[in-house]
């Protein structure tokens, strides 16, 4: 009697039925007490919510990604119209060049996973030489754009450090024979005779 008992209890049953049928059956005036049933039904609620959330994760975990390549594709591109601007953030009005790329650069990425990042900046790079690169790349003569800044900046410090040591050890001037620098009192009654014959 005791072992049918156990077997058709609902903690011996697998799957999510478990949960569902022990939710169903909780009588608070039973054994299990109203603790019991409270418990059973946060539990629940938390997988449901759980199971929510991870099933909004799965559909929209590529909502975005085409959306979000071109903005990064578009802000490492320059526009050719000559303003100066990257290419999505080229504000004239009726701009031909940047309409243009930006349809380019649509139609590329529509073109699904075969084109990578870096096969479309190359496109664009052969259509509009290497200027339409916002940034340059890091090989061959281009590092020199990269290193050169911080060569010029610690270069501009070191002498800034040598200018002022120079300055600081610099020793002090040599009088001529018999010429005294006044101090204290005496330096005060100068500069009183001073104000006083320059006022008039």
């Amino acid at each position: 009697m005791k072992l049918s008992m156990i077997s058709s209890s609902p903690w011996c049953k697998s799957g999510p039925q478990r949960y569902v049928k022990l939710f169903m059956n909780c009588h608070p005036e039973r054994s299990e007490g109203p603790a019991f049933c409270r418990k059973m039904q946060i539990s629940l609620r938390r997988c449901l919510q759980a199971a929510a959330l991870a099933v909004a994760v799965f559909v929209f975990m590529g909502a975005g990604d085409d959306s979000a390549r071109f903005k990064d594709l578009g802000h490492r591109m320059m526009c050719t119209c000559g303003c100066g601007q990257v290419l999505l953030e080229c504000n004239h009005v009726g701009c031909q060049s940047s309409d243009k790329m930006r349809n380019q650069l649509l139609a590329a990425l529509d073109k699904g996973g075969s084109n990578s990042d870096d096969l479309i900046l190359q496109g664009f790079v052969q259509e509009y030489g290497p200027t339409v690169i916002a940034a340059p790349t890091a090989t061959g003569f281009n590092r020199v754009a990269w290193i050169m800044p911080f060569v010029v900046l610690a270069l501009g410090i070191a002498f800034a450090v040598q200018i002022v040591r120079s300055w600081k050890n610099r020793p002090e001037p040599a009088l001529a024979d018999g010429i005294t620098i006044p101090q204290g009192s005496e330096l005060d009654e100068f500069r009183q005779r001073a104000r006083k014959e320059t006022d008039l």
